[in-house]
């Protein structure tokens, strides 16, 4: 027993003996009869041993005082009633030498829970500052909402030396004037500017984590229009859940404003898939990829392979492995995903039993003009080599990562993606692997994305730019992506094409101008300038094929996508003959192939003497024919 559990025990034990004693002179309304004290100091030895026993039998002192709450009181209140009901029966075992009256019994429990429970709230309320309050020299703040949420934190701040609540903002009328553990609700949010300037506040805290990322928007306007920093903690479902940590507080980040619900994974169904399991994970080293190696390590798979063709995000991934799980086993395989013989090598060696294929090209303008046959070999020749490995060496599940650039796609890194969705369903035999894949379009914060490229931007003071005021696109961060991807490959049969809930599409200028406002910009600091559409670019990504349609999963956030009929005898070994062809084609001949393959991909084609004249390839000049697949002009 340590120094501070038997303090606590001690004093105890000594409100146990205090409430005998206080109880007596209360029946015998303080003129205490001599012949009864005998009898009182006889009994009270007993009731002591009693409250002792039960006290360590209900494990009253993991507790620490600092922290006492109704948990702590339920079990102060269940030990003081056993014993309470057990020190009749033994003082009847003593006989008529130990005489207690009945009101003793009834009024010594109730001293000794008061008393208990009383100097537990006593010490706690004088750590809180609640009784003399502390006037430290913290940062004052002003926390938005005054909800369950708004209540734990103002409490963890109220702990805090370094920040001093000096109110909270609410909508809601009925919570005007209230009080929320000793702090008055100002006003509704709008009053949040004349309320800083008259509390000398310079930082908001939002707390307000049910409602719409509308009203978070707004809040994060008003603070920024006001010249406040806005703050919030690591994420809304630790306040809902109470696990808020001062120390954690951090600036309002994009992801907080698009208010994506947490994710509810079927966790039992996915240890089922994954633990005990060899997980080859390609494309390791990008976004996606480390990131599902991130949530598949938490399912303790016998081991992971990443597959990864860049060295430095190889090391990266492996230092990070190596520090946050020591014990799991994972090797990390610098490869290249189209080459058939180094993949049969590591499935021969390894054989894993569930791949998640994520390793792609997918910047859209770099590959739409030089770099095409490259996303062609990459996204199309990748995916066919993996994907028949996975046949060749007994894998029981392939989960393809595609995007929702793959639907009515425009440019090239769509149209190869779609290309590939279509393989994986092409592939999927009665037999062998369950070939899955799964669409989602933007991630935040992933290599490429706008994210990076505004943060820079504003960082180096303006502008930002974006291609077109209408440019709209799907968002989700990248953790959200990954665990869905986890959940379809938990709930895949076989050939079908999931597609993820994306939500609300986005603005992108009103990204933009989300970003700017959070770095404490406003609108006349920092502007936006529009560049045009980039080479391939939409304004507007879809989910799904116009040929499509959607049927509904178990998980609300997954829909299943009812592609097109099966493929054309011949059709898998044309594109093999295509990619077969060891010379770069030109982007002429890549993009013309590429609709035949998909014939939702409608080019832009240049023409051939390379002009850079732009022009959609007439149907007539296609070659419609699986066995002719080469197209047109070919040799």
């Amino acid at each position: 027993m340590n120094p501070r559990t038997a303090l606590a025990l001690a004093h105890d034990l000594l409100v146990v003996a205090i409430a005998w004693w206080l109880a007596f002179l209360l029946r015998f309304n303080f003129e205490f009869p001599p012949e009864w004290r005998l009898g009182m100091w006889r009994t009270g030895a007993v009731a002591w041993l009693l409250y002792a026993a039960s006290f360590q039998g209900f494990r009253l002192y993991r507790g620490i005082w600092r922290f006492a709450s109704l948990h702590d009181l339920r079990r102060i209140l269940f030990a003081v009633a056993i014993a309470a009901l057990c020190l009749p029966a033994l003082i009847l075992l003593a006989g008529k030498h130990a005489p207690v009256p009945r009101s003793v019994l009834v009024l010594h429990p109730i001293l000794v829970v008061a008393m208990m429970g009383g100097s537990r709230f006593l010490y706690r309320a004088l750590k809180d500052g609640v009784l003399l309050p502390n006037r430290r020299s913290g940062r004052p703040v002003l926390i938005v909402g005054a909800g369950d949420a708004a209540a734990r934190l103002v409490a963890e701040l109220g702990r805090s030396p370094a920040w001093r609540v000096v109110g909270l903002l609410d909508d809601n009328p009925r919570k005007l004037d209230r009080m929320v553990h000793g702090h008055r609700v100002l006003g509704p949010i709008d009053t949040m500017e004349a309320c800083a300037r008259e509390l000398g506040v310079a930082e908001v805290i939002i707390s307000m984590p049910s409602v719409r990322p509308g009203v978070r928007r707004r809040a994060v306007e008003l603070a920024t229009a006001a010249g406040l920093k806005v703050l919030t903690v690591p994420a809304f479902s630790d306040l809902l859940s109470g696990r808020v940590s001062v120390s954690q507080i951090r600036p309002v980040e994009l992801e907080d404003l698009l208010g994506r619900e947490q994710v509810q994974l079927d966790t039992v169904g996915l240890s089922g898939l994954i633990a005990g399991r060899t997980v080859l994970v390609t494309g390791a080293g990008g976004s996606i990829g480390a990131e599902l190696c991130r949530q598949i390590a938490v399912f303790s798979p016998v081991r992971l392979l990443l597959l990864e063709r860049s060295e430095f995000a190889l090391y990266t991934l492996e230092q990070e492995m190596v520090t946050r799980h020591p014990s799991l086993a994972f090797v990390p395989l610098a490869a290249d995903v189209r080459e058939p013989a180094v993949l049969d090598a590591v499935f021969r060696q390894y054989r894993p039993q569930l791949v998640f294929h994520a390793a792609a090209y997918k910047h859209v303008p770099l590959m739409e003009r030089d770099n095409a046959w490259e996303a062609v070999r990459n996204n199309v020749g990748g995916t066919l080599a993996v994907a028949h490995a996975a046949q060749r060496w007994g894998v029981e599940e392939f989960v393809l990562v595609s995007t929702d650039k793959a639907v009515n796609p425009t440019n090239v890194m769509g149209a190869t993606k779609r290309l590939a969705e279509r393989i994986c369903t092409a592939i999927q035999q009665s037999s062998g692997p369950r070939y899955v894949t799964v669409r989602f379009g933007n991630v935040l914060g992933s290599s490429g994305s706008v994210i990076p490229k505004f943060r820079e931007q504003i960082a180096r003071g303006g502008p930002v730019t974006v291609t077109h005021p209408e440019v709209t696109r799907y968002f989700m961060s990248i953790p959200e992506a990954a665990q869905l991807v986890l959940q379809a490959a938990l709930m895949g049969r076989g050939g079908d094409i999931f597609v993820l809930d994306m939500g609300e599409p986005v603005k992108v200028a009103e990204l933009a101008r989300d970003m700017i406002r959070l770095s404490g910009f406003g609108d006349d600091d920092i502007r936006i300038e529009f560049t045009g559409l980039r080479p391939g670019e939409k304004l507007y990504e879809e989910l799904l094929a116009d040929s499509e349609r959607t049927l509904a999963t178990p998980h609300p956030k997954l829909r299943i996508a009812r592609a097109a009929p099966p493929e054309p005898e011949g059709w898998l070994d044309a594109i093999r003959l295509w990619l077969g062809r060891e010379a770069g084609q030109s982007e002429f001949e890549v993009k013309r192939q590429l609709g035949l393959f998909v014939p939702e991909y409608v080019p832009q084609l240049p023409q051939r003497d390379g002009s850079g004249a732009a022009g959609a390839l007439p149907a007539s000049a296609w070659v419609s024919t699986p066995n002719q697949a080469i197209g047109p002009g070919s040799k």
